[in-house]
């Protein structure tokens, strides 16, 4: 089954609209687990517009599923993981002004940097991912980096799926099997949604994992969170 990492970035957004501490991030995070969510994504930015760095550390405590920390390998970034310790570093070639992420690393021209920058997180212990687009040659390239995941960039899946075009699939299970091949897990996540999931899943071969935040807390707000969640997990097995 592949597993749900439910990223609770909105969460955060909501909280800090009015200044206090409703909704309580760390009791959403704890309940989003005992709802049957297999994971907890964070995405910290440096203007903490959402995920505030304090948050990293209140969350380690009570995630005893799998903790994933999306972010730049800016200097505080890498900082914060490597005290945070979560069980999967996610990077991502943010802008620092950038709204959401909008694309994956060439890891051709940053390899060498992205070499670094994983050795040094995998001598801690955290497993690596790097968010790629669906191309043939970013894969090969994220393989030379020693990265042992990879997460596929979904956003244009999900905007040519809602268009009905549903070979837009095609070129992320060609990467999932190129990967595969190299010996690198696949994650994916950007715009899945509850329309997308199951066809997405049925067609890409082997994923273990998806992060999903904004569709999912969207769909809540009509259909709980408990049951969203659970309407997930039946999709993905």
């Amino acid at each position: 089954m592949t597993k749900l990492s439910v990223n609770v970035n909105k969460i955060a957004t909501l909280r800090n609209s009015r200044g206090g501490d409703t909704p309580n991030l760390i009791q959403v995070a704890s309940d989003i687990q005992n709802f049957g969510g297999q994971g907890i994504t964070i995405h910290p930015r440096p203007d903490e517009r959402h995920i505030r760095y304090r948050d990293a550390y209140d969350l380690k405590p009570i995630v005893t599923t799998e903790y994933n920390i999306e972010g730049n390998p800016i200097p505080k970034f890498i900082e914060l993981v490597l005290a945070v310790a979560p069980t999967q570093v996610t990077l991502v070639p943010d802008a620092e002004d950038a709204i959401t992420s909008n694309a994956g690393w060439d890891t051709k021209k940053h390899k060498g940097f992205l070499i670094d920058v994983i050795s040094e997180f995998k001598r801690n212990n955290i497993r690596t991912s790097i968010f790629v687009d669906p191309v043939e040659e970013m894969i090969e390239g994220a393989a030379a980096t020693g990265t042992e995941r990879i997460e596929l960039y979904t956003e244009e899946f999900a905007s040519s799926y809602a268009k009905g075009n549903l070979e837009a699939v095609k070129p992320y299970a060609l990467c999932a099997q190129r990967a595969i091949d190299l010996g690198i897990g696949v994650n994916a996540g950007h715009d899945l949604s509850l329309d997308n999931i199951k066809f997405f899943k049925d067609n890409v071969p082997d994923l273990l994992e998806v992060s999903i935040g904004h569709a999912l807390i969207s769909e809540s707000i009509y259909l709980g969170l408990e049951n969203v969640i659970n309407m997930y997990l039946y999709r993905l097995k």
